[in-house]
């Protein structure tokens, strides 16, 4: 590879890896740049370990960065099997495969797979065109169904259901993955050489999961996300627990004040307080749950949950134009998904069908004023889209001055504030608005609270 290749490789693998939402700044570009100058170039993996150790900050991105490496910096095409084994039936060819799973390296294991890819992974698509599909290549050789014959195999007469049947079994599935990712990583390969790197690698990597777009998250994405959600409640509490305290302090200490004053002849010229005594604040969580902001209802409700673990009393309203109290949906146990089902069905927050901030805020006022006091903190979530309708500015001024403190966030980009019928500035005048898109700024959030 020469010096000019590695540069533009360098530069645009850079550039991808920054449009796939991982976090990599210009020194880190550079020390990565300083870090190939010590390593053999030819060796691939060394390169692979040189860019990993100085861009990759968390073990949640290394699979994106992983499949960009690779789509970048793809290993040899050459290797013992070309384009396919020859004289082999597909009946030798999985006799090999059922070898590889068990006592296959990993070289050869991606090599055997490049050949079945260039066997079977190959498909017109039209005049002097082909397409390129792993699940030909896994439908051919079939390696799930390999399972029984190499634990026959393996096991040769020893008792079936113990400990040596639960290695083998083990031992296989991580073969059968190694080998469907080795099919998957060659078939992108080959359509980033007939379509362009670049094309491949926007469409092929996700974000990673903290960087995940709230608006555009999926059902999968929100069992991953789970995870997440419980640390951050955690902190969020502690966070507003920390304001709750900070400049307030216990009740007088009595015994140690009278202590003190035996030092001036019985006058208490120090007075003692005990430390205040540590609490859960309460929380009341405002939240849009129309059509336009779906998914990040669906996330924000899931926080929702794992707030009722935290705080001493959590009351969650979602409202579209008009308000109700969801919190019966959210019961300890409850699948989220399936709140959200029967939150749909059954919770009175719709009357035409088109969000009304003003109105949800007048009649939440009217409905459930008493639910915010003086300890009370009031978390607001919706992109502040109103079609155009009263704000009721002053409605959400009252209820912000009875809360001890309160927060919005919005999930759309801050630059798109404003445009249509948004009216985020307003209400940002009133309580303070956060952009938060994705797991990464809503953490930012949290940590601006201390």
């Amino acid at each position: 590879m020469s010096d000019t290749s590695l540069v533009d490789r360098h530069v645009g693998f850079v550039h991808a890896l920054r449009e796939a939402g991982l976090p990599v700044s210009l020194a880190e570009g550079l020390d990565a740049v300083r870090a190939l100058r010590v390593i053999d170039l030819t060796e691939r993996e060394s390169l692979r370990a040189a860019y990993a150790a100085t861009l990759v900050k968390k073990p949640g991105y290394r699979p994106g960065f992983d499949m960009l490496f690779d789509l970048w910096f793809p290993s040899s095409t050459t290797g013992l099997y070309g384009e396919g084994p020859k004289g082999e039936d597909l009946s030798e060819l999985r006799d090999h495969l059922a070898r590889l799973l068990t006592d296959g390296g990993e070289a050869e294991m991606r090599e055997f797979a490049r050949a079945m890819v260039g066997r079977f992974g190959r498909q017109p698509a039209g005049p002097g065109r082909q397409n390129w599909f792993s699940y030909s290549v896994l439908r051919a050789l079939s390696p799930e169904t390999l399972m029984a014959r190499i634990l026959q195999e393996v096991l040769a007469g020893q008792e079936r259901g113990g400990l040596a049947e639960k290695t083998a079994r083990q031992r296989v599935n991580a073969g059968i993955k190694r080998f469907e990712d080795a099919v998957a990583t060659d078939v992108r390969r080959r359509i980033a050489e007939d379509s362009g790197v670049e094309r491949i690698a926007r469409s092929a990597v996700r974000p990673p999961l903290d960087q995940l777009d709230f608006l555009r998250i999926t059902k999968a994405d929100l069992a991953r996300l789970r995870r997440e959600v419980y640390p951050l409640a955690r902190r969020l509490a502690a966070r507003l627990t920390i304001k709750h305290r900070k400049g307030k302090r216990g009740r007088l200490d009595f015994r140690r004040t009278m202590r003190a004053s035996l030092q001036s002849g019985g006058v208490p010229l120090t007075t003692h307080f005990k430390p205040p005594r540590p609490h859960k604040p309460e929380l009341v969580i405002l939240c849009d749950t129309s059509d336009s902001v779906s998914s990040f209802a669906h996330f924000t409700l899931l926080l929702t949950y794992a707030l009722r673990e935290q705080f001493t009393k959590v009351r969650a309203f979602g409202f579209v134009d008009t308000v109700d109290e969801i919190t019966r949906f959210f019961v300890p146990g409850a699948d989220v998904v399936e709140a959200m089902t029967r939150l749909a069905n059954e919770a009175d927050m719709v009357r035409f069908g088109r969000t009304n901030y003003g109105h949800s805020f007048e009649r939440f006022a009217e409905r459930y004023g008493d639910a915010i006091g003086s300890k009370t903190s009031l978390l607001i979530l919706g992109d502040a889209r109103s079609n155009y309708q009263p704000a009721a500015v002053d409605t959400l001024r009252a209820l912000a001055a009875k809360a001890r403190h309160a927060y919005w966030l919005n999930p759309e980009p801050r630059q798109q504030w404003d445009t249509g019928d948004s009216i985020a500035t307003d209400y940002d005048a009133v309580v303070p608005m956060y952009e938060c898109r994705n797991v990464a700024q809503l953490t930012a959030f949290i940590e601006d609270l201390a």
